[in-house]
């Protein structure tokens, strides 16, 4: 399909992009690598008449084991020795998304703000047409959820629970200066808003505490094809362990909501307690009945909350201590 028109802009200075979207009036995105944006805009999802291309930022392309700048691309990622040394699974998680050529494009930035999908979303606009609207495309009402003010599309980066775990902040740069936002309060559950970052504001780095260099962690996902697709349940876990006790334990969930999901409330009641197979047959079992997918990706609800208890026991007995 070939892309609507719009107007490309190209600045070389955080100031100057921010400057540039306050100019458009809301008329614009800002665009990364471009992989998921221009594909939506290719089948006429929200486009946009000025795309601000990020890519002139010098500063926002830094990658080291504390500090990850939204434009480092997920192929930098997996060959950083840094990382690769002292937090392996950012590595590991990046080299499971997409593809090798969509890698070299791909960006953290990008990952973390990835658009949330749904089949009734994420379509042509012929198809569209003719099933009809939905919420977050040109329709009034959800087609998951049938209700006017809720879009249940579904959030798939990968990226996201990984940091979550890894007690991550995300730092913004708007109008009013640059903040910073913990991860667990970032992402917000609506489909089309998504997250609490301003329309003009710019996802710049994310920042990693150095603790967290020591914890135990891995990523798995689920997905159709192993070769390329989104995750349609993605789990990170990050821990440290004295012998057996659990000193903490964080695990993160992904493909399953609106948003990406950090289970605190189940991980941090079992701090202090022995790493046990029931332990973790227990937490499993919680964590997955707490969950509620939705009937709008690939892979029906019932299988991929069956496949959160699978993942969190196969992840978790992993660390377990050999006797």
């Amino acid at each position: 399909m070939i892309l609507p028109r719009f107007q490309y802009h190209q600045p070389e200075s955080l100031d100057e992009a921010v400057s540039l979207a306050q100019s458009c009036a809301g008329d614009f995105d800002f665009i990364a690598g471009g992989t998921d944006l221009l594909p939506n805009y290719k089948s006429r999802l929200n486009p946009r008449g000025n795309v601000i291309s990020l890519s002139g930022i010098k500063e926002l392309f830094e990658i080291s084991p504390e500090r990850i700048g939204a434009m480092a691309r997920l192929a930098e990622m997996i060959t950083n020795a840094p990382l690769k040394h002292k937090l392996p699974v950012l590595p590991h998680t990046a080299a499971l998304i997409a593809t090798p050529l969509l890698r070299e494009s791909g960006t953290v930035g990008g990952n973390l703000l990835l658009d949330t999908r749904c089949y009734y979303f994420n379509q042509s606009w012929f198809w569209r047409d003719s099933k009809d609207y939905c919420l977050k495309a040109e329709g009034n009402t959800c087609l998951v959820v049938p209700q006017e003010s809720v879009c249940y599309a579904t959030y798939s980066g990968d990226l996201a629970p990984v940091f979550l775990v890894l007690g991550a902040k995300f730092v913004l740069a708007g109008p009013e200066g640059k903040r910073e936002v913990a991860g667990e309060n970032f992402f917000t559950h609506d489909g089309i808003t998504r997250h609490v970052k301003l329309p003009e504001e710019i996802l710049t780095h994310v920042l990693i505490p150095k603790e967290a260099q020591a914890l135990r962690t891995d990523y798995q996902k689920l997905r159709v094809r192993d070769a390329m697709d989104f995750p349609v349940l993605g789990v990170a876990v990050a821990l440290s362990l004295n012998e057996r006790t659990l000193e903490r334990l964080h695990i993160g969930l992904t493909g399953v909501a609106t948003t990406p999901l950090l289970c605190e409330a189940f991980t941090q009641a079992v701090i202090g307690d022995q790493l046990t197979e029931d332990l973790i047959a227990g937490l499993a079992e919680d964590i997955m009945n707490s969950v509620r997918p939705y009937r709008n990706v690939a892979l029906s609800p019932q299988y991929r909350k069956a496949m959160i208890a699978v993942y969190i026991k196969r992840m978790l007995r992993q660390f377990m201590p050999v006797d």
